[in-house]
């Protein structure tokens, strides 16, 4: 049974997503904050949430800093940033700050609660048109070099270089293990291997600059 708090100052949206969490996740205990010294407080107590649903725009946020407040003094529970908020340089980041997921007010019920699955599984998630942007960019920018330098894609393993492949197309950690008939904690081993090699902080920070790298050129070494 997951926890999960949905942490906004617009009484009729918390009702919103309590619903659509409620509705998607039975048995889910929810609870609720309106600004930030509150959340703050309640991470303090409640240090086994699964998940915190955050405003950007709410009392004492300050826009992306209060996300890195919230990042500094909870760092193990994942934050996901649900905002009317869609830029797209907010959004990109939101995730180099530390969120594991962009959430737009505006998606459909069935999305959000999509989204908020994809999450607790392990994954991460970002609106497909930010992909697409970051993707198309990344090509312009640098049509024949992917985003990582080579020499650090080079100091991947075989193994940790099936696991970065896998997690560019979305899979979770228990969808990783399974493809690769591994343990799920040697997964989770890979990915930490992974960021640190890689130099970035959080799972979709690796997935977008992973880009459009050709993985079949470094496996065939």
């Amino acid at each position: 049974m997951y926890k999960i708090l949905i942490a906004d100052d617009h009484p009729l949206f918390r009702e919103a997503i309590h619903n659509v969490v409620s509705s998607g996740f039975l048995g889910a205990t929810i609870l609720e904050t309106a600004d930030l010294d509150s959340t703050l407080a309640l991470t303090e107590e409640h240090d086994d949430l699964d998940l915190i649903l955050l405003d950007l725009n709410m009392p004492g946020m300050h826009g992306l800093n209060g996300l890195i407040n919230l990042r500094n003094e909870a760092p193990t529970i994942p934050v996901v940033i649900v905002s009317a908020e869609q830029d797209k340089q907010i959004v990109l980041q939101a995730i180099t700050y530390g969120a594991v997921g962009f959430i737009t007010k505006s998606s459909p019920r069935g999305q959000m609660t999509d989204a908020i699955q994809q999450i607790l599984n392990g994954n991460v998630y970002l609106p497909s048109d930010i992909i697409r942007t970051q993707k198309q960019a990344t090509r312009r920018t640098s049509p024949e070099h992917p985003t990582i330098p080579p020499e650090l894609l080079q100091a991947l393993t075989r193994k940790q270089l099936l696991v970065l492949e896998r997690m560019t197309k979305g899979e979770s950690n228990k969808q990783i293990a399974y493809n690769l008939d591994i343990a799920e904690t040697t997964v989770k081993a890979h990915v930490s291997a992974i960021l640190r090699k890689l130099n970035v902080h959080n799972r979709v920070q690796a997935i977008l600059s992973a880009g459009d790298i050709d993985f079949s050129a470094y496996l065939r070494r």
